[in-house]
């Protein structure tokens, strides 16, 4: 009797067919769930009620945008999206300038509520930062720009204004980092700065730097990085942190930080606000204008300009000036060269200024990929795992039938 090719079973086929599918399968990458769109007065938010993708849609009243709790627009039950629209400096936004942008800073927050009278929740808050960036120079509006005189008195005034910065750097500190995510035990690497324009040279101080939960400078909880008028009292725990001396110029001035997080807060972030103060380059630093840093080794502190002494009062915590106040600006001291017209610092409004960098989102033993960007080396190693898995069934499958094949031959040869 001869035999010949075997055929395979329907249910055979149909799981051949759907390994071979499952092979070249790959997960579809799902539409962003928050679009920002950045205009000239105002930022719109427009958010999918089905923020997580995973099919169950939040509350529309759950959402808010900004410290000050700013609500949507609408509030509609069956819609499937969320608009905001606020105005760039309300709900509490942050304001952060730098050399080339005028950057607005705000989040939006998700904060579940019970429904009914239950006291549970199957969900954990979010908070989602939001950046607006736009340029110090040139015309931000699409509408034409009308020729007009400026007047001397508002040109001075434009001169008369000192811009405070305070930036997140790179590890090398060449530029500004594109990433405000760190793990715990990261080093924040932090530059302030003043922006003199056509002032006579400054010398830039932080005179206190506090870390809170929020840009609210005055919040609880709060820890304090830098006080007692540019000590640098965080050195003094179990960290490395330390201003960065000797400065890359009188106006700037980088120290590192040690990032953590607040026990008794479930957030994992932080906001750094420091009080920036200047004066003048000639002017010797004093108790009331330094920069000092502990020295574990040495057990004493240092300054990153002057002599020694003006840190000593880093340990007795009192580092006023008696019968004498802090002498920033020194109207009696500027000398203009008359062949360049240096705006007068007697009128200066601004001299010194609160300035906030953040949020930092601190990671703890979890990717750093958030839940609405999909990770792109779990995606292909689940691809790769699928095809892995694809194969070996196949192979299996093709072992099962041989030995059907094979059974049924013997049979026929003994019969």
């Amino acid at each position: 009797m001869t035999l010949g090719p075997p055929s395979l079973h329907p249910f055979s086929l149909l799981l051949l067919l759907l390994v071979l599918a499952g092979a070249s399968w790959q997960a579809p990458r799902s539409p962003p769930s928050i679009q920002v769109h950045c205009l000239e007065s105002h930022l719109v938010v427009s958010v999918q009620r089905d923020l997580f993708g995973t099919g169950k849609l939040v509350k529309a009243q759950d959402l808010s945008l900004g410290p000050e709790g700013c609500r949507p627009a609408t509030l509609q039950d069956d819609a499937q999206e969320v608009t905001f629209e606020v105005g760039l400096h309300e709900c509490g936004s942050v304001t952060q300038v730098t050399s080339d942008e005028l950057i607005y800073r705000t989040s939006l927050f998700y904060r579940p509520s019970p429904d009914g009278n239950l006291t549970i929740l199957r969900t954990n808050q979010a908070e989602v930062p939001i950046e607006c960036h736009y340029p110090r120079w040139g015309n931000v509006s699409s509408r034409a720009i009308q020729p007009t005189w400026v007047p001397f008195r508002s040109t001075i005034a434009s001169e008369e204004k000192l811009s405070f910065s305070l930036r997140l750097m790179n590890d090398n500190w060449t530029s500004e980092s594109t990433s405000a995510e760190f793990q715990l035990g990261d080093i924040a690497h932090l530059q302030a700065e003043v922006h003199t324009g056509s002032h006579v040279s400054l010398r830039l101080f932080v005179d206190s730097c506090v870390a809170t939960l929020s840009p609210d400078k005055d919040s609880e909880p709060r820890y304090s990085i830098i006080d007692h008028h540019g000590c640098l009292v965080d050195g003094l725990s179990d960290s490395s942190s330390v201003f960065r001396t000797p400065r890359p110029n009188p106006n700037t001035l980088q120290f590192t930080v040690d990032l953590f997080h607040f026990v008794s807060d479930p957030r994992k972030l932080i906001y750094i606000t420091c009080h920036l103060t200047v004066t003048l380059t000639d002017q010797e630093p004093d108790q009331t204008n330094k920069a000092c840093s502990f020295n574990k080794s040495t057990n004493s502190w240092f300054p990153v300009e002057g002599p020694p002494d003006i840190c000593r009062c880093c340990n007795t915590k009192d580092c006023r000036i008696p019968n004498r106040s802090r002498r920033r600006l020194s109207v009696d001291r500027i000398s203009a060269k008359p062949w360049k017209r240096t705006a007068p610092l007697q009128q200066l409004q601004v001299r010194e200024a609160d300035v906030t960098a953040g949020p930092m989102f601190l990671a703890v033993n979890f990717s750093r990929h958030t839940p609405l960007e999909p990770n792109p080396d779990f995606m292909e190693k689940y691809t790769a795992f699928g095809l892995s898995l694809s194969l070996i069934a196949l192979v299996v499958l093709a072992i099962v039938m041989l030995a059907l094949v094979l059974l049924c031959r013997k049979r026929n040869s003994a019969s």
